[in-house]
């Protein structure tokens, strides 16, 4: 092993360690509602530089979300490289005399982690009845009931679906049928804009075509998700628990109408339950855990934290339990190494944040300070300073701003999945962060939003939001055109 590999290897071990458990530093103070932010520090540490020191200044251009964090030590590239190999590596079904890529499916949604997260941007709905985009999957579910297992429960989150598990494989390896296949239609309606305008959002409906192994339960509950943008997942794991949890306000104790919860999940490593941070419903504590269930659910991948070798196939799909799996011993046992898994993470963990260059623009400004006055920023919290954490230099101490609280928020019936997920009610949804929202049509060539990818444009993203978010969408609905149109602005510069 060379030795950058190896001071890569040495380091990868602690850096799962929770940011709970290192050096706290304080959380920054609420911003003013002026729109500029400003905090005496240095202008490397400003929101033009919405990742710290790790922001890579690229243009707007497919690749903005594929660089290691500018930080990075020399030493450590490889290990990024590497990781970044693990990440475009195209998995084959077994047997096959590449026992390092083998162990595919099954039954499987993607072939590798890029076709869903196409240049590390985020996944999008089919666009149209013939279009074969995997970048948008369907949790499945029953609802909860007095017989319900306690301690899947408590690990899992939900109870699966008794034939098809917890989400639907529309793909399968040779001589296996395919779960079956998602149908999304929608219906179009209009809401009236001050100043005369109007906008158009579109509601989608969910359907399963030829399901191969049997009925689906009658109770069967349906959440669509689009694959989310990869940059600046590290620093997020990096946020101090405490940080997020005092902006917690589940009783809304100070009247302001929002109540963001935390979503307390299983951590497969430790077994033990933590606050959840990634996901669209903050269902995984680690980006260690949400890399390997998405290897074991998407790809039927399996790994050291979920061994499974058939991924996602339930009990009573037989012949998907019984078909060959790429377990190997170059591969400790498993489909995919421990190694492999310490390349993934520490790549996942080192996507740098793009640069945000038109921070200061008077226009950006304004829509910042509308952004501010309508109470997104209660929900989209601006700024965090991540911890201090020896085992990851690159990301430690670093003064972020990735908009978004980390917590649950009811997000109304529009937005509603009703499907339980741990704490998540069917109704609440992690906080998205804004960071990136602007790089999203030059990274991945279109511009939809929201956790199934239902709106069109930025516009009709906040036109969507109700429940604690429907005072601050009717400020918006009901503020001048050319206020709106800052405000678009300023999510753009994102």
């Amino acid at each position: 092993m060379k030795p950058c590999l190896l001071s890569a290897a040495l380091l990868l071990g602690p850096a799962m360690i929770a940011a709970a458990d290192v050096a706290r530093p304080p959380l920054a103070p609420a911003q003013p509602q002026s729109g500029a932010y400003h905090t005496g520090q240095a202008q490397s540490l400003t929101e033009k530089l919405p990742g710290g020191a790790t922001t890579k200044s690229l243009s707007a251009s497919p690749g903005a979300f594929a660089s290691s964090a500018a930080n990075l030590a020399f030493d450590d590239k490889m290990t990024f490289a590497l990781g970044r190999a693990i990440f475009r590596k195209l998995w084959v079904s077994s047997p096959s005399s590449t026992t390092a890529s083998d162990g595919l499916g099954p039954l499987y949604n993607a072939r590798s982690c890029q076709r869903c997260h196409i240049n590390n941007g985020r996944g999008r709905p089919p666009e149209g009845p013939h279009d074969s985009s995997v970048s948008l999957f369907l949790r499945l579910s029953i609802p909860i009931d007095k017989d319900a297992d306690p301690e899947l429960l408590r690990r899992r989150g939900v109870i699966p679906e008794p034939v098809y598990g917890t989400q639907l494989q529309t793909f399968a390896v040779p001589g296996m049928a395919a779960e079956g296949q998602l149908q999304v239609s929608y219906a179009e309606k209009r809401v009236e804009l001050s100043g005369g305008e109007e906008a158009w959002l579109r509601t989608p409906s969910y359907r399963i075509l030829a399901p191969a192994y049997g009925p689906l339960h009658p109770e069967l509950q349906m959440s669509a998700r689009i694959a989310p943008a990869m940059a600046g997942l590290g620093l997020l794991e990096q946020i101090n628990d405490a940080d997020i949890l005092s902006l917690a306000d589940p009783d809304d104790s100070d009247g302001d109408g929002i109540s963001g919860r935390p979503n307390h999940v299983w951590d497969q490593a430790l077994q033990a339950t933590r606050l959840g941070r990634f996901g669209w419903k903050a269902g995984n504590p680690s980006l260690a855990q949400q890399n390997s269930s998405a290897l074991q659910s998407d790809i039927g991948i399996g790994n050291p934290l979920f061994p499974i070798a058939s991924g996602d196939c339930s009990p009573r799909q037989t012949a998907c339990t019984e078909a060959p799996n790429g377990n190997t011993p170059g591969q400790d046992g498993l489909e995919a190494s421990q190694q492999m898994l310490d390349w993934l993470l520490f790549y996942s963990q080192h996507l740098a944040v793009a640069p945000r260059p038109t921070a200061a623009d008077p226009e950006v400004l304004a829509g910042q300070a509308l952004f501010n006055k309508a109470g997104c920023a209660t929900c989209h919290q601006p700024h965090f300073v991540t911890a201090e954490n020896p085992q990851l230099p690159a990301l430690s101490r670093q003064s972020i701003w990735p908009y978004s609280d980390l917590l649950l928020h009811d997000m109304g019936a529009g937005l509603a999945d009703e499907r339980a997920e741990f704490a998540a009610s069917g109704r609440e949804w992690r906080t998205a962060p804004l960071w990136g929202i602007g790089q999203a049509e030059a990274v991945n060539g279109h511009s939809y939003f929201l956790h199934d990818g239902r709106a069109r444009n930025l516009l009709e993203a906040v036109l969507w939001h109700g429940g604690e978010a429907r005072a601050a969408r009717e400020q918006v609905v009901t503020m001048p055109a050319a206020q709106r149109t800052q405000l678009i602005r300023f999510l753009e510069s994102l």
